[in-house]
């Protein structure tokens, strides 16, 4: 990947952030590093739970642990910065940083959609195939449909970068977001962005539209099996298994086609913002705490983890008062 020439002379940028709200600054900044600290607690325990039972090792805890990690990687790359642009002046960045933020947080963003996807096929295939359902969800195929959303993502990210690198800037930008988002990053170039325009239209395009009809066939099928159902026990088992990842989809998929709807001016720059924060901050949060609340096998294992940690705790104690 070659930089233009006048980008190797150091363009720099600006993340104005919420710097318009200079009185918010510090109240914004305890919010948002007590959501990441969820946000890092939430996630990285639900991996840890899901590898310590041997319960979880099915398919669906399988993709579910790959996206708490896509969830933590995404938050990760944006909340440190923009929490750091909260109480320092010097909000600048440079041209490398701002194209490598971006290439990191597309990434996980599109792998995130596409796990997701996948996430609803399985709950197809467990739903309306349950014999086959082993068989039909094998750990290959498994692998495979993860390894792919990876590189799908790390595909998508590095071509959009790639165009992002070929372009000129000079001197000083400012970027009127709290991260460095592609559209922003387009608007202050001073060569033609027809191409890298185009492309990112493209791949937000087929990404929404492929995860949706992957997502929405899935459930058209899912629904028709539920009330198929002659059971009213079997019909609601069959959607509380379904009710944490339509609640995350509808969270996810929500935000992004709300994104879409918003016109891009200076008027629905604060719109955006909000809604951005939501999908790159928030959401990471709630994902770990809509799958544990509505999962027995998750609050049980969080269970014993505690009891385990209370009873050594009380065990030492114990042993120092009575040696």
């Amino acid at each position: 990947m070659l930089l233009s020439e006048r980008n190797k002379s150091g363009a720099t940028f600006t993340l104005l952030g919420f710097s318009d709200y200079p009185q918010l600054q510090i109240p914004l900044f305890l919010v948002f590093l007590a959501i990441y600290s969820v946000t890092v607690v939430g996630n990285l325990g639900m991996i840890v739970i899901i590898k310590i039972n041997p319960k979880l090792h099915t398919p669906m805890y399988f993709f579910l642990s790959h996206l708490s990690f896509v969830d933590f990687c995404y938050s990760s790359i944006i909340a440190p910065k923009m929490l750091v642009n909260l109480v320092v002046e010097d909000r600048t960045i440079s041209f490398l940083e701002c194209v490598m933020q971006y290439f990191l947080f597309c990434t996980f963003a599109v792998t995130e959609s596409f796990l997701l996807a996948v996430m609803a096929y399985d709950r197809f295939v467990a739903i309306c195939n349950p014999l086959l359902y082993t068989v039909a969800m094998s750990q290959r195929l498994c692998a495979v449909l993860v390894v792919g959303s990876y590189a799908w993502g790390v595909g998508c990210s590095l071509i959009l970068t790639c165009s992002a690198l070929k372009l000129s800037f000079h001197g000083s930008n400012t970027i009127n977001h709290f991260f460095c988002e592609f559209s922003s990053l387009l608007s202050l170039s001073c060569s033609d962005t027809s191409l890298s325009l185009l492309l990112l239209f493209i791949f937000a395009t087929f990404n929404v539209v492929s995860t949706l009809l992957i997502i929405l066939t899935s459930y058209m099928f899912i629904v028709v099996t539920i009330l198929k159902m002659h059971s009213a026990s079997g019909r609601h088992k069959a959607f509380s298994t379904c009710a944490s990842h339509l609640t995350a989809i509808t969270i996810f998929h929500g935000t992004i086609l709300f994104l879409y709807c918003v016109p891009n001016s200076k008027n629905s720059r604060h719109t955006i913002k909000v809604a951005s924060v939501f999908y790159t901050v928030v959401i990471p949060m709630l994902n770990p705490l809509i799958y544990s609340l509505r999962n027995k096998d998750v609050k049980s294992t969080v269970g014993k983890i505690m009891d385990t940690k209370i009873f050594s705790h009380s065990a030492y104690d114990f042993s120092r008062i009575c040696p």
